[in-house]
C-alpha cells in the first residue's frame, strides 16, 4: 500500500483501543509519516453498554469458543460504529480486544477481525499486532513504547523521561530522547508493572455495582492493610527482569489477600498494591527518569497519584503537563504504529518486548470493494 518512495507523506491514521478495563473505544487521528507526529487530530470516546461489558467479561480467558465469537461481534460491532463517525481517515489502526495473554505458552488473543471493519468502512486496517512478536519470542506487549519514542520527541524531551499507563494492567516506557530513532541501542526500555485499575474496578463492581472508584472515593476513607500489601509483593514477577508482561487476570490472589478487608480497607490496598508494583519496577530503569508522566485512567484518582509521588523519587505528573491526552494515548499509539506497519517499519525492539530482534507486527488489510 505505501511505495517505497512515498514513506515520508504524511498519513491520516485513524486509531482504536479497547484496554483490559473493559470500559469503551478510544479513537483517535494522529497525522503522521510513521517517524515524526506531525499533528494530534480529533478523538472520541465510545462507551460499552452494560450488556456489552458482560459479555467481554464473560470471555475473558477463552481462546476460542462461544464466549469468544460473542466478544468478537461486540468489539466489531462498537469499533464500525465509533471509527465510522470519522471522516478523512486512510488507514487504521485496530487493536481489538485481549481475551488471554500467555506469551510464554499458548501466545496471545485479541478478538475483532481487522477484514470485517476494513469492508465495513471501505479503509485499510492494520490488525494483530501482537502475534508476530510473540512468535519471534517476544511478550507481545506493551506495544505503546515505540509511540512514546515519538511523544517525547513531539515535546522535545531534553532528559530520559518514563511514561507509566494506568489502565487494567500497568506498564512503564523508559525513554532516552537524545538518541534518534526507538530502536537504537538504549533508547528504552518497557515492560508491565502489575496489576492497575482492573483488579480495583472487578472489586468495587462486586462489592458495591460500580464500575470504578470515581475520584479514588472508595480508597481515601480506608487504610491499607500493609500484611496484605507484604504478601503481594513477594510475587515471583516483581523480581523478573524486564522486559515482561502480564495479563489481566495474572494476580487472582489479589482479592484473597483483600476478602476479610472493609470495601474501603480493600480498596486503599489494592491501589497501594498498584502503585508498590510501579515503585519495585522503576528500579529496573537504566538511569532515573526526569519525571514520570501518568497516562490512563489511573491518573484521575489522586490516591492513587499521591502514592506514587510518595513512593517515587521524581516528580510524578499526568501526560497533559507536556501538552498530551492521557485519555486518548493509546488509542493513538495505534494509529501511529498502524502507519510503521504498513511502511514496513518496526513496532518492537527486544528492549520493550525480549523479542529476538526488530519486529513490525501487524497484518494490514484493504477494503475489497
Amino acid at each position: 500500500m505505501m511505495q517505497a518512495n512515498n514513506r515520508h507523506r504524511i498519513i491520516r491514521a485513524l486509531g482504536a483501543m479497547s484496554g483490559t478495563s473493559l470500559d469503551g473505544v478510544d479513537a483517535a487521528m494522529v497525522e503522521t509519516d510513521g517517524l515524526t507526529i506531525h499533528r494530534f487530530g480529533e478523538s472520541t470516546y465510545r462507551a460499552y453498554s452494560q450488556q456489552e461489558q458482560k459479555v467481554l467479561e464473560a470471555a475473558l480467558g477463552h481462546w476460542s469458543g462461544p464466549e469468544a465469537e460473542a466478544a468478537a461481534e461486540v468489539i466489531e460491532s462498537a469499533h464500525t460504529e465509533v471509527l465510522g463517525s470519522f471522516q478523512g481517515a486512510e488507514l487504521i489502526g485496530f487493536h481489538g480486544q485481549t481475551l488471554a495473554h500467555e506469551p510464554r505458552g499458548r501466545g496471545t488473543c485479541q478478538v475483532g477481525d481487522g477484514q470485517t471493519l476494513a469492508e465495513s468502512l471501505a479503509v485499510p486496517v492494520v490488525w494483530d499486532f501482537r502475534t508476530a512478536d510473540v512468535e519471534l519470542g517476544g511478550e507481545g506487549a506493551p506495544l505503546a513504547p515505540f509511540f512514546h519514542f515519538a511523544c517525547a520527541k513531539w515535546f522535545h524531551a531534553k532528559d530520559p523521561v518514563a511514561f507509566l499507563n494506568l489502565g487494567g494492567v500497568g506498564n512503564l516506557t523508559w525513554v532516552d530522547p537524545s538518541k534518534s530513532a526507538p530502536e537504537d541501542d538504549g533508547a528504552l526500555l518497557a515492560f508491565d508493572t502489575g496489576p492497575a485499575n482492573a483488579p480495583i474496578n472487578d472489586l468495587l463492581r462486586a462489592r458495591r455495582g460500580l464500575n470504578f472508584d470515581e475520584g479514588g472515593k472508595v480508597a481515601a476513607a480506608g487504610t491499607v492493610a500493609t500484611g496484605a500489601l507484604e504478601l503481594f509483593l513477594q510475587e515471583a514477577y516483581f523480581s523478573r527482569m524486564p522486559p515482561k508482561s502480564l495479563d489481566r487476570n495474572d494476580f487472582p490472589e489479589m482479592m484473597d489477600l483483600v476478602r476479610e478487608l472493609s470495601d474501603e480497607d480493600a480498596a486503599a490496598t489494592m491501589t497501594a498494591m498498584c502503585a508498590a508494583s510501579v515503585a519495585q519496577g522503576m528500579a529496573h530503569c537504566p538511569t532515573p527518569p526526569s519525571r514520570v508522566l501518568v497516562t490512563g485512567g489511573g491518573r484521575h484518582n489522586p490516591v492513587l497519584m499521591e502514592m506514587l509521588r510518595v513512593s517515587l523519587d521524581c516528580p510524578v505528573v499526568a501526560v497533559e503537563d507536556v501538552g498530551l491526552d492521557g485519555d486518548m494515548l493509546e488509542a493513538q499509539a495505534f494509529a501511529y504504529l498502524a502507519v510503521r506497519v504498513a511502511r514496513g517499519l518496526p513496532t518492537s525492539c527486544p528492549a520493550t518486548t525480549g523479542v529476538m530482534a526488530l519486529v513490525g507486527g501487524g497484518t494490514v488489510s484493504e477494503p475489497t470493494g
